[in-house]
């Protein structure tokens, strides 16, 4: 707080300069407690949920979907250093980078009942993909698909919507796909890599041991011919480590 001495009683300039600075040591001090997303924890490490504060009034609402500074700060620790031993993730390593860098934004548009996945990219072009719902909601899939990893092989699905406002990050070594439970979606999502068509990998969606609930009724389930002929996890030798 400013120091007062030497503003006499009458002095209303003085005053009012000291009204305004502590006026905006205030605001200035309130903006650096706003918490502007909240990262939330998945039983598959490094699978994350981000929660953008929403700023309400009477026009709408205003949110950031991203920031490289939240990002940096708060996601990044998460990922790079999350390997079995501590040290940066050998699904990073490779690349030798110490960031993550988005290089490509993607949208798409999906009726009621679309179901698209299990989709990854294989290294050397791996993919980390930050998620959310411009439109509608998804139930969005991830499966641990690194060896090594505590939680290989098992899966989390996590609800994203317009009205939720919610943010999935996925590292990579996740296999990802989602199911539209709204009549329909706009699904928008950042890689840190580009798409290669060459590194396509995939798993089967209704695979018998992900045991994975789509809450998409099978009569109803829309697939690409593509996605209906993935391999099963069992015959799959996934070249990511943890």
């Amino acid at each position: 707080m400013p120091d007062i001495t030497g503003i006499q009683s009458g002095d209303q300039t003085g005053r009012r300069i000291f009204f305004v600075i502590c006026t905006y040591c205030l605001i200035f001090e309130s903006c650096k407690k706003q918490v502007v997303m909240e990262v939330l924890k998945t039983d598959i490490p490094g699978v994350l949920i981000l929660e953008p504060k929403v700023f309400h009034d009477p026009r709408g609402y205003f949110l950031e979907s991203f920031s490289q500074r939240e990002f940096d700060a708060k996601i990044v620790p998460e990922v790079l250093y999350a390997s079995a031993d501590g040290g940066v993730s050998p699904q990073y390593k490779y690349m030798g980078e110490e960031r993550i860098v988005f290089v490509q934004d993607n949208e798409s548009r999906s009726r009621y009942g679309v179901i698209r996945g299990l989709h990854f990219q294989r290294p050397p072009y791996a993919q980390s993909k930050l998620i959310r719902v411009a439109i509608g909601a998804v139930l969005d899939v991830a499966v641990d698909i690194r060896k090594g990893s505590p939680t290989y092989g098992r899966h989390v699905s996590v609800e994203l919507s317009a009205d939720n406002h919610r943010i999935l990050f996925l590292p990579r070594g996740i296999a990802h796909g989602f199911s539209v439970l709204s009549d329909y979606v706009i699904f928008q999502y950042k890689c840190d890599s580009f798409y290669s068509l060459q590194s396509e990998g995939a798993i089967a969606w209704n695979d018998p041991d992900l045991t994975i609930d789509w809450r998409i009724p099978e009569k109803d389930a829309l697939l690409s011919q593509k996605d209906l002929n993935h391999p099963l996890f069992r015959d799959f030798d996934s070249l990511f480590k943890y």
